[in-house]
């Protein structure tokens, strides 16, 4: 098949990463594809979400770099405009897959030509602002083949709009780059957790579970990576090993360095560094948000309530200090389940649901 991809830009979000992978899967499966991306906006996506919930303030502007389709190899076409995506812009093709409320929109636009139209669910997308949220719900009502990446997506969704038909197929981890030989516990505690300026994501609370874990464990080593430099307005625990803009054959190596990994997230559709962390044998805390309460029902961590950094800072103190048997059992579940998640498979369940005739529009 022919597939071509509508993304709003590139960047290093866990959005645009998701759909190079795809995109790379697809081609191995031996399909033809292009992802379209527009020039990049201002204010951009990062900088957007970092005003999303109030008292975060905002950080300076960073300076253009490579995303994530960049960096695949993908066969790539990048809009010399912001958007929209017009039929001009995109060949002829099987398939056409929006991965962003707008790209739907322009999508629907485009005639029959270019392509069966998916819409590949990400989120939620009501963040940015109630005035967005009548522009999100018709953007879902939409006549199209609609996936989802978790569970819980599917169900906050048509909870709010009722049954539209979602097929859930769940994001995966490329056991290549996110995968760790067995090995124990260190004998200093440590834990990690992403950084991002973006209240959204939750660092601030697991920065916080770290602060409190240190009153009962003084030795506590605090390890983070992000794609935003440290600020005043979300402080990193003092002592945090923390590296900015880590290249991505690098991250395994940060992962497997902790004992826990930390999912603070306030909002988030399925929640990648879980899975990854678990690919590299690191048993999870986690909120439950996105697809932690599936990933982690096994007993690969535990959940904890949200907006809770002491009940969190519970939780590492009683991983980090439970029997070595135990926390081995629980790093061996990380990685058995996150094996049971693979991009290929993934690849292989969307282009069964495009082979059936479509349902819909």
């Amino acid at each position: 098949m022919r597939i071509t991809f509508l993304l709003p830009c590139d960047n290093l979000t866990g959005g645009a990463r998701v759909v190079a992978v795809h995109a790379r899967e697809l081609m191995a499966l031996g399909h033809e594809v292009l992802v379209v991306t527009c020039a990049p906006d201002a204010p951009s996506w990062r900088e957007r979400l970092r005003g999303v919930f109030k008292g975060q303030g905002r950080a300076a502007p960073t300076p253009p770099t490579a995303g994530h389709i960049a960096l695949s190899g993908v066969p790539h076409k990048v809009m010399p405009r912001p958007g929209p995506i017009t039929a001009a812009d995109v060949p002829d093709a099987d398939v056409i897959v929006a991965t962003w409320w707008e790209t739907a929109v322009w999508m629907h636009a485009l005639p029959a030509s270019k392509g069966r139209r998916v819409h590949l669910i990400q989120g939620y997308e009501v963040w940015l602002g109630a005035q967005h949220v009548p522009q999100v719900h018709a953007a879902l009502r939409l006549p199209n083949t609609k996936i989802a990446i978790s569970r819980d997506l599917k169900q906050t969704i048509e909870s709010a709009l009722g049954p539209l038909g979602i097929t859930v197929v769940p994001n995966a981890v490329d056991p290549r780059q996110f995968d760790a030989p067995p090995r124990v516990r260190n004998a200093q505690p440590t834990v990690g957790f992403v950084y991002a300026q973006a209240a959204i994501k939750g660092a601030d609370i697991c920065a916080r579970a770290c602060e409190l874990a240190r009153e009962r464990l003084p030795g506590l080593r605090v390890l983070a990576f992000g794609t935003d430099a440290p600020s005043q307005q979300v402080p990193l625990p003092e002592g945090t090993a923390y590296f900015h803009r880590p290249a991505q054959d690098r991250l395994r190596e940060h992962y497997a360095a902790c004992d826990v990994w930390l999912f603070g997230s306030r909002l988030d559709s399925f929640g990648l560094p879980i899975l990854e962390a678990m690919a590299c044998r690191t048993p999870v805390i986690a909120v439950p948000i996105g697809a932690a309460p599936d990933l982690l029902a096994g007993g690969a961590g535990c959940l904890v309530p949200s907006e809770s950094p002491q009940a969190m800072a519970d939780a590492i103190v009683r991983l980090c200090t439970q029997a070595e048997a135990d926390w081995q059992r629980q790093s061996d579940l990380a990685h058995a389940t996150a094996q049971g998640y693979t991009w290929r498979e993934a690849a292989q369940r969307i282009v069964t649901l495009l082979e059936r005739p479509p349902s819909g529009g």
